[in-house]
Order: C-alpha cells, then structure tokens, then sequence
C-alpha cells in the first residue's frame, strides 16, 4: 500500500517505533478490509482503534517533549491512513453516529470544499448541501465527548473547523447573488456540470452538447441592454456573477464540440484511470443497498488522492513538464471532482447497520416500498391479497431471538434501525388489511 500524499520520514528516534507500531496497525486494518470471507465484528474494530488512539498519545507526548506539536512526517501520514479506514470500518459496523465515522467525510468534503473554490463555479444548493452536511458531523463530535478520546474529538474538531472556513469563502462569494437571479444562476451550473459529462461519454453526443449551447442562447436572449432582470423589470444584484458564468458556458460548450470527447494522448492515461473509477463509483451508486462495503470507498479515495497530488500549482502535466490545454485540464478535473462526489454520496446515504444485518434490512426496506406503493394506489381488494407480505413479515420476525436479530451468538448493531423498519412494515399491512376487511363488510 502506499501513503498519500508522500512526505519526510520521521528524524526524531523517538518517533521510530511508533512509526513501526502504525505500520504494522495500517497493515491489519488492510487484512481486515479484504477478508470478504465473513461480516466485520465490532469489538475487532474497537481493538484497533483502541490501538491507534494509544500511538497518537504516544505520538503527542514525544512532540511536546520537544517542542514541536505541529510536526508533520510519515507517521501522520499512516495515521491518517489508519483513521481513514477505521472510519469507515465503523460505518461498515453501522456505528455511524459516533465520532470516528466522521473522519473519512472530513477528508471527503474538505476535497470537495477545495475542488469548488477552484473551480470557481456553484449553486447555493451545493453549499446548502456541505453546510448540513457539518452540521450533522458537529452533533456526532458533541454526542462523543464522554466516550471517545479527546485527541480524536480535537483533530476532528480541527477538520471541521477548516472546512467551515472554506465553506464561508464560498459562501461570501455568492453573498451579492439576488434570489431572482437564483434560478438563472442554478440552471446555468447544471448545464456546465451536463456539457462536461456529456464530453466524457463513451459516445459523444454532438446533438445533445449543441442542445445546451441552444438553452445558453435562450438565456441569453432573455437579459436586456446586457442585464438580466426581475419580474419588476429591475436589475437585480449579481448581475456579474451570472453574466460571466454564460460566458463560460458558452466557452467550454464550444471547446467540447469541436474536441468531440478527444483528450490530449499526453493525458489519456490518466483519464482512463480517472474515467473507470468514476464510472465504478457510479455503479456503486446504484447498487449501494446490495453491494457496497463501506471500507471498499478507501482504494477509491485513495487512488484519487494521489490524482490529485500529482498536479503542480492545480495543473496536470505531462512527463516533460508541459502543462495540459484547457479541455484536458477541465475534463480531468471533472471526472476526479465527479468521483469524490460520488463517495461523499455514498458515505452520507450509508445506513446505520451492521453489514450483518443489511440483506434483512434491504428485504424490509423493499417490503415497505411495496407497501406503501399499495397503499398509495387505494390498497387491497382483499385481506388475502396481503399474504404474501404477511408471510415474509412474519418468516423476517421469526428470525429474532428474544427481539434482537442474531449472526451465530453476536449482536450485530443497528438493531434500533431494523427493527422499527419491521415494526413499520407491520403496521403498513395491518392498516391495510383493517382497510380491505371494511370495505368488505360495506
């Protein structure tokens, strides 16, 4: 496995075998994370993150004895890989309201954070999204004072706290944006943010690009003397914002067709790296309920990272140090921003239950989306029609002993979780058979 980014070793002696100790923690959480041949236990994942934890005591007592608590080398290079993967080791185990959970999401959005400043163009709903997103995380940090290690609760505190900086930048930069100009503004991102995907199609699609160049023109017809304006036929603030990101689009609208999907071959490797982790994510994406193992996210992020470390000054180069033209430079950029929004996806929509218990889970999530669905359309003719249901309710029940669904003699978590979805399925199928046996004796 390698680090990310790479940095200095360790000079102090001190910080040898502590060095050592992670190395060999980062190498039992890797075993951990491949063994596919049973669910990942709780108490496993405690005994390593109780291991970690210890060596960054350790690690802190050598650096304040020598006067350099901000000292950055390879040891806090593997630990960050370790917390990073207990993180989602925990996740994995459905512990996602406790504090370590959070970290892999610090280290995700702080990316996204970051890729947006850069890119310099955004909704108000991408930063809505980041803004609750924190604000969830802090509740988890306040919720872990008592039972996890204030080391932990600090560093995480410390992540946060970046990323809120990063975010009221963001924030500040749309601060002169009119409310009537909101709409505008929103469909002209999502029309850029289309233009890119659909120049990273297998197949590119001429018709459709020249489409969005058609919705541009729409736009544009609409401003007035160079101004777009209310409804009271004033021009509202922000006018500059919106004119220029029109402007962009219309730019890389015409980059994209006349490249037709053709990266420079300097960069074609690393599209197609980037192109098939992307494309990887977003099959995940799809599939989460059934196939996602949380901790299956860390090669993904990890593999990203190093994309993006490889850049100098926030530009792809090529081996002799010649930078990419702007069509190369947008669509990388795209396609890593893109996969780093889809684990951010993947980790926020990860549900609070053990991988034990998740076929359960994921059969009572279906029964009561088909449940529901009935009841949305007017509900059962018959009691008998809800057989079915009633019989893989109660063969789902019947799995539990004295209330808790069992894996051998452990207690997998998110209990809570399965069983109000059961209860709720219950209750769906009695309303609806109280219902059917109504109308039948009307």
């Amino acid at each position: 496995m390698t680090d990310s980014p790479a940095v200095q070793a360790p000079l102090d002696p001190k910080e040898q075998p502590i060095l050592h100790r992670v190395l060999h923690l980062r190498d039992e959480l890797s075993l951990l994370k491949q063994d596919k041949s049973t669910y990942i236990k709780s108490h496993d994942v405690i005994s390593l993150y109780d291991q970690v934890i210890e060596q960054v005591h350790s690690l802190n007592v050598v650096r304040e004895e020598h006067g350099k608590p901000l000292e950055q080398n390879r040891v806090d290079n593997v630990l960050e890989d370790c917390f990073q993967l207990i993180s989602l080791f925990f996740l994995t185990i459905g512990r996602n309201n406790e504090a370590p959970a959070v970290y892999s999401m610090t280290s995700t959005i702080r990316r996204l954070l970051d890729h947006l400043k850069e890119a310099a163009f955004f909704s108000a709903k991408d930063l809505d999204s980041a803004s609750h997103t924190l604000d969830k995380m802090q509740d988890t940090l306040q919720r872990g004072k008592e039972t996890h290690s204030p080391h932990l609760l600090t560093l995480l505190d410390n992540r946060l706290n970046t990323c809120r900086n990063i975010l009221a930048e963001l924030q500040a930069s749309l601060a002169d944006l009119s409310p009537a100009l909101a709409p505008v503004h929103e469909r002209l991102v999502s029309i850029l943010r289309s233009i890119s995907a659909a120049n990273t199609r297998q197949k590119f699609p001429v018709a459709e690009v020249e489409g969005f160049q058609e919705q541009l023109k729409e736009i544009q017809g609409t401003m007035v003397d160079g101004k777009f304006l209310a409804k009271d036929s004033t021009a509202p603030a922000g006018q500059a914002i919106v004119a220029e990101l029109l402007d962009r689009c219309f730019l890389w609208s015409g980059i994209v067709l006349t490249r037709k999907g053709k990266i420079d071959e300097r960069f074609k490797t690393t599209y197609d790296k980037l192109y098939e982790i992307r494309n990887q994510l977003e099959r995940l994406s799809l599939t989460q309920a059934w196939s996602l193992r949380e901790t299956d996210l860390y090669n993904y992020q990890r593999q990203l990272d190093r994309v993006d470390e490889s850049r100098i000054n926030g530009n792809f180069e090529d081996s002799i140090g010649y930078k990419a033209d702007l069509h190369a430079q947008r669509t990388l950029l795209y396609l890593l921003r893109r996969s780093y929004a889809y684990i951010y996806s993947l980790i926020i929509s990860s549900e609070p239950v053990s991988e034990a218990l998740l076929p359960v889970f994921n059969q009572l999530q279906t029964l009561r989306r088909c449940l529901v669905e009935v009841k949305r359309s007017g509900g059962v003719s018959s009691p008998r029609e809800l057989y079915p249901y009633s019989m893989k309710l109660n063969s789902i029940d019947n799995m539990r002993v004295d209330g808790k669904f069992l894996v051998g003699s452990d207690i997998p978590e998110g209990q809570g979780s399965v069983n109000a979805l059961l209860a709720e399925c219950f209750d769906i199928a009695y309303e609806l058979r109280v219902q059917a046996e109504e109308t039948d004796s009307e």
